[in-house]
């Protein structure tokens, strides 16, 4: 069975073209991934085809209405949970991906305008959903990012299922720098210890580059993992790598 995600919005056609494109729509026409879109529109009830009203108490804006949305869901009942993409949201990060795509599935709600009426939140969603503290016109370009970091972890999706067990946020760390070739590029050569062959050698540069790494560009990382070991440390030291203000934790 294929794992399916359902999204609602009012702009059908946008985030078909995200769902179509690259893995998510190779893995689409294999039968790995069942993304279906939906317009809420369809469910709109005036001739106008209308999904937005001016909020009670007055304000900036239009705010989308329960009825259209209320009535989309229940009409295709999709598979849950349910989120309303929104900055109000729970933060989504890889754990979270990882998380969802270990189920058979779920669901996303677009809003746009001001955002939708309360009794959304509270009667039709499982929960919200944030992917950063930013402001954005509408849940569209919200929902790509979501699918593809969810659809990324879900068995079958990568031809190469080793890319996901190195990737940036794995073990709490960002990823170490790539290199293709050539070998020398201008005046900028590729690492020896990549030329080398030796894939022990190979592997131990590529954590003390990524545990670097972590600590020079998000040091909040290095304290969620409640600071570095004696051994990474002690790695770092051997390259030469600056182990910042990374705390300390035994091995």
């Amino acid at each position: 069975m294929s794992y399916r995600i359902d999204i609602f919005t009012i702009f059908p056609d946008l985030v078909e073209t995200m769902a179509s494109a690259s893995v998510i729509g190779r893995s689409r026409s294999a039968g790995k991934l069942d993304v279906r879109v939906h317009d809420l529109r369809m469910a709109a009830t005036d001739r106008h085809r209308s999904t937005d009203d001016a909020p009670f108490g007055g304000g900036a804006g239009m705010v989308m209405t329960p009825q259209p949305l209320f009535d989309a869901v229940e009409a295709v009942g999709p598979p849950r949970p349910l989120f309303y993409l929104s900055p109000a949201g729970r933060r989504f990060d890889q754990a979270m991906a990882g998380q969802l795509a270990s189920g058979t599935g779920f669901s996303m709600l677009c809003g746009r305008y001001e955002g939708v009426d309360e009794r959304v939140c509270q009667h039709l969603v499982d929960g919200e959903i944030s992917v950063g503290d930013v402001v954005l016109s509408g849940g569209e370009a919200a929902a790509g990012v979501v699918l593809e970091a969810v659809a990324r972890c879900v068995p079958g999706v990568l031809s190469n299922e080793a890319s996901t067990s190195e990737e940036s946020f794995r073990d709490g760390l960002l990823e170490y720098p790539q290199y293709t070739r050539p070998a020398k590029f201008r005046d900028w050569p590729v690492p020896e210890v990549l030329l080398s062959g030796d894939h022990a050698r190979v592997a131990r540069w590529r954590r003390a580059q990524s545990l670097a790494r972590t600590i020079e560009r998000r040091p909040d990382l290095i304290e969620a993992r409640g600071g570095l070991s004696d051994e990474e440390r002690k790695l770092l030291e051997d390259y030469g790598l600056d182990a910042g203000g990374g705390g300390g934790r035994r091995s």
